[in-house]
């Protein structure tokens, strides 16, 4: 575990933590970022407990976010020091392509989602883009993302002439806890129901509208007003 150093006070130093469940990956980002100016790296977490706790100590700049970690994953530990440290930078850098993992990392508050496919160099560039206030996505993650939404804006125009399919209240339910980026795991104990039947219940969400993915699912109902998602949120 790398030693935690006093925070430097030159307010154009980017305070970075680092967090991720591999020690290689640590130490390697930790040694590419050592030399780079104005960029220090006060404390790495291994977990997603750890990494809410330092966060919530040191108040980084920026956190470094595997999205695969123990205790909590990256992305409900991005939720959790978006709450505590609001003004504090979250880069999600995850071997993770799955669409629905990058579209949960948006919604719990993530500024960019990167693959870990980049070079470990390009990541202090990336860190300053964060700080500057860009938002920044991999491109292979990118182009799914912009696929995804007109794929789905097709299939509105496709249906604007038929009614919406009914879901059942607990359908509805469920719906919600999917659309605030909880895990089937975590639904199941929210509604003290079983993982099989959580599954049972999105499938047949996916059946009745006509869609292939979690991420689908929560932006077609938004858009057919199906779900209010600030209300979800709450």
């Amino acid at each position: 575990m790398i030693s935690e150093h006093t925070p430097i006070r030159d307010d154009e130093t980017i305070r970075v933590l680092i967090a991720d469940d591999q020690a290689l990956f640590r130490r390697g980002l930790y040694v590419v970022l050592g030399p780079e100016e104005h960029i220090h790296v006060v404390a790495e977490a291994e977990n997603g407990e750890e990494a809410v706790a330092k966060a919530e100590e040191l108040a980084p700049d920026v956190v470094l976010m595997d999205v695969r970690m123990p205790r909590i994953n990256g992305i409900e530990a991005a939720r959790r020091i978006r709450e505590i440290s609001p003004t504090t930078k979250i880069l999600m850098l995850t071997v993770s392509d799955e669409e629905d993992d990058l579209y949960e990392a948006i919604k719990a508050g993530a500024n960019g989602y990167l693959l870990k496919e980049i070079s470990i160099e390009e990541v202090a560039e990336a860190i300053r883009a964060v700080v500057q206030g860009q938002s920044l996505i991999s491109p292979s993650m990118a182009s799914k993302l912009l696929n995804e939404f007109t794929t789905l804006a097709k299939k509105a125009e496709e249906r604007q002439q038929y009614p919406a399919p009914a879901l059942t209240s607990r359908e509805l339910e469920v719906l919600k806890l999917v659309a605030k980026g909880m895990s089937n795991r975590e639904i199941a104990d929210e509604l003290y129901i079983s993982d099989n039947t959580v599954k049972n219940h999105i499938r047949n969400i996916l059946e009745k509208l006509h869609l292939h993915s979690r991420m689908e699912a929560v932006i077609y109902a938004v858009r057919e007003r199906l779900l209010d998602i600030h209300a979800a949120e709450q």
